[in-house]
């Protein structure tokens, strides 16, 4: 969870071993309603000794594009063809394989680390995919295959940036097929725990798929609770590292560190407003745990919550206007959620003795929850206007959920056997997805806002 800090919330940090272990990443659900597409491997071109790309541009959009659980990508021993241009397309041989979309394209050495990429979607069923405007205009060629293109894209891309425009297109795709905005392009937080180093606690950030890890920070105390800014370029995380909890803002691009609340007691929870203008967080400063916002332009503080039980782990709706946070103040710990016009506090969940660390999804209208079932702990997602409850997760012990920025998926930590693990679960519940193993306890995922 976010906040160990709570008694009712430790059960959920008990769980820790001291043995180093792959980190196994679970799949928790199969989708059969995906919709079937075919990703074309992308044909190699090159004048130098270079014999592949530094990376399988197509490889990569079929991996996060069948991640979102939305799409189900041909194993590529039944593709009937393999073009790499828009004349090159059999549009019979494809509606025979029934797919919904075909993605192509073309990779091409310009100097050495340079490359041109080009890729088409077109569907083969949509004969006007295109305005035959644009065709007449010159945009696209003369032949029938033209009027199935959805999307044809032509860039210039370094070596560096090779994989992350794989992400960028994988967006585009998506949002040419679904009309919301693709998630691939960008990037997750968390915390990994590896006993054997001397800085065992570490907090790292990656692309959304798990890859290219970097380390941001490192420490022999315990880091808890990254939080992204809505712009993605600093971090607020809770570190351990001066004896006692602190929240820290962290700039990402020029490692800057400064610390945001060190106050006597309790300092968790960080979670910046929608605007960027202020952050919550759950102080003890007064005495109890309590929902506080700072304003970190002037750093003057509001308090929220004035109740004797324990406030904790705070999210902000999407309007900024109110946030849920965690309470045991009903005997149990529950969500409830608090006005910042006028302290109103009102309880929002009441099926199920243990709800906490919600979470809005970026639409407002519902929270994923970690909910207790049947003793276990899953994921839930809570619709707000009806109040139904839908559990998500099939695993036992759930926690530290963050949601995509598109609302399409939640990366949340679980625990597997006896290893710690990262998961991701679709919106709906029908699609889970792996993550790339790490060393170590992994935990506290953050999923970054869009990047792009």
């Amino acid at each position: 969870m976010k906040n160990v800090l709570m008694g009712f919330l430790m059960v959920l940090s008990l769980v820790s071993f001291n043995s180093r272990a792959e980190i196994e990443i679970v799949i928790t659900e199969g989708r059969d309603d995906a919709r079937p597409i075919a990703i074309v491997p992308f044909a190699f071109e090159s004048d130098s000794l270079v014999v592949a790309p530094p990376f399988d541009f197509a490889k990569i959009i079929a991996d996060d594009l069948a991640r979102s659980g939305k799409f189900k990508p041909t194993a590529i021993s039944d593709l009937p063809q393999r073009p790499a241009t828009v004349d090159q397309v059999d549009l019979s041989v494809w509606k025979q394989l029934s797919v919904d979309a075909v993605v192509y394209g073309m990779v091409r050495e310009k100097s050495p680390g340079t490359y041109q990429v080009s890729y088409d979607l077109i569907d083969p069923f949509n004969d006007k995919a295109i305005f035959d405007s644009d065709i007449e205009q010159g945009s696209y060629p003369l032949i029938p295959q033209s009027q199935h293109l959805m999307l044809l894209k032509d860039k210039i891309i370094g070596e560096n940036n090779f994989r992350w425009n794989a992400h960028v297109a994988a967006d585009e795709i998506y949002e040419a097929l679904t009309g919301e905005r693709g998630a691939f392009a960008t990037q997750i937080a968390y915390v990994e725990v590896d006993r054997s180093k001397a800085n065992p606690y570490q907090l790292f950030v990656a692309d959304s798929d798990g890859y290219g890890a970097q380390r941001i920070f490192s420490s022999r105390r315990p880091i808890m609770s990254p939080a992204w800014s809505p712009d993605g370029n600093q971090l607020a995380y809770v570190s351990f590292e001066n004896g006692r909890s602190e929240i820290i803002l962290q700039d990402l691009a020029q490692a800057q560190r400064n610390t945001l609340a060190s106050y006597k007691g309790f300092n968790s929870a960080p979670a910046w407003s929608p605007d960027g203008s202020k952050m919550a967080m759950v102080l003890s400063k007064d005495g109890n745990p309590e929902i506080y916002v700072m304003d970190l332009a002037t750093r003057n503080l509001k308090r929220l919550t004035r109740h004797y039980a324990i406030d904790t782990e705070p999210s902000w709706h999407p309007n900024g206007q109110s946030l849920v946070f965690t309470s045991d103040r009903g005997g149990r710990p529950q969500i409830y959620q608090v006005s910042l016009s006028n302290g109103d506090v009102k309880r929002v969940t009441f099926e199920g003795r243990y709800n906490a660390g919600a979470e809005f999804a970026p639409d407002g209208n519902s929270i994923v929850m970690v909910h207790q079932s049947n003793g276990n702990f899953h994921l839930a997602t809570q619709d707000l206007a009806n109040g139904n409850i839908n559990i998500l997760t099939k695993t036992n012990l759930d926690e530290s959920l963050s949601i995509a920025p598109n609302g399409s998926m939640i990366i949340y930590s679980t625990v597997n056997g006896r290893q710690k693990v990262l998961s991701s679960i679709s919106m709906d519940g029908r699609f889970g997805t792996p993550i790339p193993s790490t060393t170590g306890e992994v935990k506290a995922p953050a999923w970054s806002p869009f990047l792009m």
